[in-house]
C-alpha cells in the first residue's frame, strides 16, 4: 500500500470501510447513502456524493477497487494529487447527475416509475472517468485484456468500453447496472480533460498528457540532436561569418550537454515522484526547455 499515491490508496481505503459499514449497519446506511431520483421522497442532497462510496455487493467492490488500483495511481502521478482528486469527483457527480437526468426522462416520457425505488451506488462512474483518462492520456499504451489473445492499445480499449455501454444503456434495461451513469461519468472526464487542455493552470499542459512523461522524453532523445545540430549549424554559420573561435564551438556543446543533462534529471523526477514534487523554478525551466525541444 505505501507504493500507491496517496490519493489513490485513500480512495481504496474509504471505499472499504464504507462497505463494511454497510455489513454491519445492514441496509440503512444505503438507504440513506444510495442515490434516490432527486424526486423521490427518500432523497438527499449529500446522495450524489455518498452513493459512489458505497457498493452493492463484494464483486461490485473488487472490479471497482481492482480498476482504481491499476489505473488510479497511473493517472495521480499525471495529474498530480489535487487535479487527481478533482477529477475524480467531478466524474462521480457527472455521472449521477447523467443517472438522474435519465431517471427523469424514463419518468416524464416513457411513465416508468420504477425510478421512484432505484437506489444507484458504486464509483463506477468514477472509475470509467479513470479508464477514459487513461485511454486520453495513454493512447498508445498496450494491454492485455482476457480473453483477447493480442495487446491491444489503450484508446481502443477504452472506445470499446463506450461502445459496450451505450449498446447496454439501449437495449439491456432492468438488467440492475447504471450504465449511463457510466457514460456520464466518462463525459464528464472527457470535459475536464479537454477543459484543462484548453486552459491549463500552467504552461506545462501544453506538453500534455503522456507527452509531460515518455512521449517528451522520448521525443527529445530522437529530436533533440538532430536540432541541436540544425541549430548547431546555424550558429556555426553564423560564427564563422563573424570569425568565432574553436573555443566557442566548445562551450557551445558543453551548454547542450549541460541542457540535456538538465531536462534528464527534472523528467526523471517527475516520474518517481509526481509533478507536484517540482519547485515553481523547476516547472517552469521545464517548460521553457520543452518549448525548445
Amino acid at each position: 500500500m505505501r507504493t500507491i499515491p496517496t490519493i489513490t490508496r485513500n480512495l481504496l481505503i474509504v471505499n472499504v470501510l464504507v462497505f463494511i459499514l454497510q455489513g454491519l449497519l445492514s441496509t440503512n446506511l444505503e438507504v440513506l447513502g444510495g442515490l434516490y431520483y432527486f424526486d423521490s421522497p427518500q432523497f438527499r442532497l449529500w446522495q450524489p456524493l455518498s452513493y459512489m462510496f458505497m457498493h452493492g455487493g463484494w464483486t461490485h467492490l473488487f472490479f471497482n477497487m481492482f480498476a482504481l488500483w491499476m489505473f488510479g495511481g497511473i493517472i495521480e502521478q499525471t495529474l498530480g494529487d489535487k487535479r487527481f482528486i478533482t477529477y475524480y469527483m467531478v466524474c462521480g457527480l457527472g455521472a449521477a447527475l447523467t443517472q438522474e437526468l435519465a431517471q427523469w426522462v424514463a419518468v416524464s416520457f416513457t411513465g416508468d416509475v420504477t425510478a421512484y425505488y432505484t437506489c444507484t451506488v458504486g464509483a463506477s462512474g468514477a472509475i470509467y472517468g479513470i479508464l477514459l483518462a487513461f485511454g486520453m492520456l495513454y493512447p498508445d499504451e498496450k494491454m492485455f485484456i482476457f480473453p483477447l489473445p493480442v495487446p491491444i492499445k489503450a484508446k481502443w480499449f477504452v472506445c470499446g468500453y463506450v461502445v459496450i455501454e451505450l449498446f447496454s444503456a439501449l437495449s439491456q434495461r432492468g438488467d440492475g447496472v447504471a450504465h449511463v451513469a457510466h457514460l456520464g461519468g466518462m463525459l464528464f472526464g472527457w470535459l475536464l480533460l479537454r477543459h484543462w487542455r484548453r486552459h491549463p493552470h500552467h504552461e506545462l499542459y501544453d506538453n500534455w498528457g503522456q507527452s509531460l512523461f515518455d512521449s517528451l522524453k522520448e521525443r527529445r532523445r530522437q529530436q533533440t540532436s538532430q536540432q541541436i545540430l540544425h541549430r548547431a549549424a546555424r550558429e556555426d554559420s553564423d560564427d564563422l561569418t563573424r570569425g568565432a573561435t574553436r573555443q566557442d564551438d566548445i562551450d557551445d556543446n558543453a551548454r547542450r550537454q549541460a541542457l540535456q543533462q538538465e531536462i534528464d534529471v527534472i523528467l526523471d523526477k517527475i516520474r518517481k515522484s509526481g509533478y507536484d514534487s517540482l519547485t515553481k523554478d523547476e516547472k517552469r525551466r521545464l517548460f521553457d526547455m520543452s518549448k525548445n525541444v
